[in-house]
């Protein structure tokens, strides 16, 4: 099945280059492009993409500004903000508005390809030095082991294992389940940990 994708983002070299990339990548295809948020949340719901990469510094209203207005138009897409900035406030100003990723612009192009597919298909894939941001931060913040005292053997050796950055099919090779039974388990995960996103789900596990 081919991934549907939408760019916001201003420069027309990026834009044009990302839109290639897909394009040109088996089971992805690039449906729409805007040069602002505008346009964006003008184009992209008639389009409908099934994931939408959003650029951080627009003109005018920025990618975080609109992100939970394009939720709104389109509460089915998963938003991956693609960005050179790594500071933590619009690391989190992202995710609190409801992107699902924060990927760098220098991600190589497999890597984004990969990250992709990830975030279609429930994942929160973030850049190596985003997620370490992330962590940090959380870490600090302290939680309490009760959080993932309700997780199964298996469960917690799922967790642990995406917490290294494996991908589904790889945590599945390494315990020898299939895909399909670790997305399973997934699901019940992030229902016993109250979280709603892979990244939650590591992030409570990390900081337990």
């Amino acid at each position: 099945m081919t991934i549907t994708v939408g760019i916001i983002e201003d420069n027309e070299q990026i834009r044009e280059g990302l839109a290639v990339l897909i394009n040109g990548s088996p089971g992805f295809s690039c449906v729409a492009t805007a040069p602002s948020a505008e346009e964006g949340l003008q184009v992209l719901p008639k389009k409908r993409p099934d994931v939408v990469l959003m650029d951080i510094n627009l003109p005018g209203m920025s990618g975080i500004e609109a992100v939970p207005r394009l939720k709104e138009l389109l509460p089915n897409a998963q938003i991956m903000m693609l960005t050179v900035y790594e500071d933590d406030e619009k690391i989190f100003r992202s995710l609190v508005a409801g992107a699902a990723g924060y990927v760098l612009k220098r991600t190589p192009p497999a890597e984004l390809l990969d990250a992709i597919q990830s975030i279609h298909h429930g994942g929160s894939p973030m850049s190596d030095q985003i997620a370490r941001r992330v962590v940090e931060v959380f870490r600090a913040m302290g939680a309490s082991a009760a959080e993932t005292e309700n997780l199964s053997q298996r469960e917690l050796e799922i967790l642990s294992s995406v917490a290294k950055g494996n991908r589904d099919k790889e945590v599945a090779d390494q315990l020898f389940l299939s895909v399909e039974t670790v997305r399973t388990h997934l699901r019940n995960i992030y229902k016993k940990l109250h979280v709603r996103s892979r990244t939650e789900a590591v992030l409570k596990y990390l900081s337990r």
